[in-house]
């Protein structure tokens, strides 16, 4: 069965590596140099993820909603 899941990528300032996460699968991240890279990694490390989930936990994975821009005085 195939999934659409949503993932959280940010560019290290430091490095200029992508690093990237996938809520609610614990153990779902990588980084890398390229955003080709960083794909293709990414989908690797979730299909292991995935693969160890029991089959009850993969039903109840968080529905992705949307992004908010929130603007807070500093």
């Amino acid at each position: 069965m195939k999934s659409k899941l949503v993932a959280y990528i940010e560019k290290d300032v430091e490095s200029g590596s992508y690093v990237a996460f996938v809520p609610g699968i614990p153990g779902a991240h990588t980084q890398a140099d390229t955003l080709d890279e960083l794909q293709v990694k990414l989908k690797e490390v979730i299909e292991l993820c995935l693969e160890e989930m029991d089959p009850e936990e993969r039903k109840n994975l968080p529905q992705f909603v949307g992004i908010q821009q929130i603007e807070v005085a500093v």
